[in-house]
């Protein structure tokens, strides 16, 4: 039964229920969602405050093996994901890969630096100290010494010396 609107105007819309379809792609987007969350460790899981049944869940799925019963574990995760609102997961989850992404970029940044320092030596060790002043210069020598000499020797990665200069680099451009 429809209430006539006395002012000539339609009746407000009541809400349509959504289409089949776009329950479909909610149901899909909870459940890549539930997976982003298998995918966690621990205590970034924890840190995110969800439900205990959604914590069980994503744990129990973790130790799934069987391929059949993983994928019901992941349905049964989504499920439970359309119960929450997923904005603040998809927020955390979010920063977290900005994060990733950032530590990426600052051990690409190592990386090329190390690779500089073996190769040029003495020259990139003079830029890499005007961009820190404060750089302990015969500390640096010495490591990049060992990596050149590690490389020149044809040790893959110039070694221990190399993975040892990367962590000094790494830490003083972080």
């Amino acid at each position: 039964m429809t209430v006539p609107a006395s002012d000539g105007l339609p009746p407000p819309d009541l809400g349509e229920p959504p289409s089949k379809s776009q329950r479909k792609r909610t149901a899909h987007a909870a459940q890549d969602l539930g997976e982003a969350l298998i995918g966690l460790r621990h205590c970034e899981l924890e840190a995110l405050g969800l439900p205990e049944a959604l914590l069980e869940a994503v744990r129990d799925a973790r130790a799934i093996r069987s391929r059949a019963a993983a994928a019901r574990q992941r349905q049964y995760i989504g499920k439970l994901m359309r119960g929450i609102d997923p904005q603040p997961i998809r927020r955390a989850l979010a920063d977290r890969n900005a994060q990733s992404a950032q530590e990426i970029q600052r051990c690409k940044r190592a990386e090329a630096w190390r690779q500089r320092l073996i190769e040029e030596g003495e020259s990139a060790l003079d830029e890499l100290s005007r961009l820190r002043p404060d750089l302990d210069r015969p500390h640096w020598q010495r490591l990049v010494g060992a990596a050149r000499r590690s490389a020149a020797a044809g040790t893959a990665g110039a070694g221990p010396a190399g993975r040892e200069l990367f962590r000094a680099l790494r830490a003083l451009l972080g």
